[in-house]
């Protein structure tokens, strides 16, 4: 950890708390700051700010009284999930106050430097793959950010020997002003956050903001599929290095001839991956192109692709059965993911969706039901998904209460050879309270099965 003097004997308000509130209060403290915490839930119910009390940090908890900005605070860290149009944060930037994200701390005081991975889609995928293959490459690398111990903490203990692999959300990226990783990844940009961002214009430039500190010596890893992120790309001073599933490039990431590449050179075959879905492929591309740029070598690679079954309900492999085999995709709380993952399958499949009604119908879903051969729906959106079903020519359609008992029912519906995916479509708070706690129960009820 570098021993910064910048915040010494300055007056800091840390605006909300949670893991990163508690990480960036208990750093500034032990950098010598004046620390103010000021959390919405009452103290007697907040664990984290009776610890931070106990520490000597000042805690103000049960509301956001916006006159304790008149205290003379020269710098606020707000919680990433406190939005912008919030009273004390529109007040902080009206009265000059800096308003930053726990990550520009983390990066302030790191020994090591980041590969940091945004967009849209894919970011976990791709995060974990980085990781993974600097890990198998022996580049001792730490995971940090949304999938990972808060990543101040991860700075305070990590060596110029390390690489940081972080994931940020556009909600971190929001609240940076030196932060410049060595690498940087954009996924790809579509509609998502509008409700924080206001805008999707800001939604982009927030993750633009990623590469808006690197240099000539850093490098910007970008979809070049997309429009959007080649005009980030334009704007970026750092090295672009390109990948694309459609089309061989000059540099960057490729697929030719059932082959990747990097640059000129092959790295692996496409057959020997075992993460299924196309837009996976474009998380591998990236993802091998950080890992070329950090000097993995291709055994490495080969021996993570191997072997990876993907993160946790995302497209994530569980088991084998009777010839069936069970997809966990309770991540897929939007159409578009759920397209991503039917479209990754040649096989027959049965599909599980259903969740929270958002008012939308499900017309965009039907042209990708070609390969399905069965629903089984629950859940708010019942009804509306067997309607696009219903379109699309598919004559098995069941409804159940719950996951659980889609399960047993997917079952009974499939022959050999099929794939059983469970890919919601929605969000999960009509009867889960996330979706990790739906895609944990189909995995328990697929194991029922056995």
């Amino acid at each position: 950890m570098k021993q910064i003097n910048h915040y010494l004997h300055r007056k800091v308000l840390v605006l909300g708390l949670a893991k990163s509130g508690v990480a960036a209060a208990s750093l500034l403290h032990k950098l010598g700051a004046f620390v103010t915490v000021n959390d919405f839930k009452p103290l007697s119910e907040n664990v984290e700010a009776q610890e931070l009390l106990e520490q000597g940090i000042t805690v103000i908890c049960g509301g956001h009284p916006v006159e304790l900005l008149d205290e003379g605070f020269q710098l606020v860290v707000k919680n990433p999930g406190i939005p912008y149009h919030n009273p004390m944060i529109q007040r902080a930037i009206e009265m000059g106050i800096p308003v930053i994200t726990e990550v520009e701390l983390a990066y302030q005081i790191s020994e090591a430097p980041f590969v940091a991975i945004t967009g849209t889609n894919g970011k976990t995928t791709t995060t974990t793959l980085v990781f993974d293959m600097l890990k198998k490459g022996e580049k001792l690398p730490l995971i940090a950010g949304n999938i990972g111990t808060v990543a101040s903490t991860v700075a305070q203990e990590a060596s110029p020997e390390n690489t940081i692999v972080i994931e940020l959300s556009s909600f971190q990226l929001m609240g940076i002003e030196t932060f410049n990783p060595r690498i940087a990844i954009l996924t790809n940009l579509y509609d998502a956050h509008l409700d924080y961002h206001g805008t999707r214009k800001e939604y982009v430039q927030a993750k633009a903001n990623i590469t808006k500190n690197q240099t000539s010596s850093e490098f910007f890893i970008v979809n070049a599929e997309q429009e959007e992120t080649m005009a980030v790309a334009k704007e970026s001073n750092a090295k672009i290095i390109p990948f694309s599933t459609r089309r061989v490039l000059q540099e960057g990431a490729y697929i030719r001839e059932g082959w990747i590449y990097f640059n000129d050179e092959p790295i692996m075959e496409t057959k020997d991956i075992l993460l299924p879905g196309a837009h996976n492929l474009e998380n591998i591309l990236s993802a091998i192109a950080a890992s070329k740029l950090s000097g993995v070598n291709n055994q490495a690679i080969f021996n993570v692709l191997n072997t990876f079954s993907g993160v946790k309900h995302r497209l994530q492999f569980i088991s084998e059965f009777k010839e069936r085999k069970f997809y966990n995709d309770s991540k897929a709380t939007n159409m578009l993911a759920t397209q991503n993952a039917i479209a990754a399958f040649k096989e027959p499949i049965i599909l599980l969706a259903g969740g929270l009604d958002r008012g939308n119908e499900f017309d965009e879903l039907i042209p990708y039901l070609k390969n399905v051969k069965s629903v089984v729906t629950f859940g708010q959106t019942a009804e509306k998904i067997e309607r696009a079903a219903k379109s699309a020519g598919i004559k098995t359609i069941k409804r159940v209460d719950n996951v659980e008992k889609a399960v047993p029912v997917a079952y009974q519906l499939s022959e050999p050879g099929d794939v059983i995916l469970l890919s919601p479509a929605c969000a999960s708070w009509d009867q889960y309270k996330t979706f990790e706690v739906r895609g944990d129960i189909f995995i328990q009820a697929v194991h029922m099965l056995k």
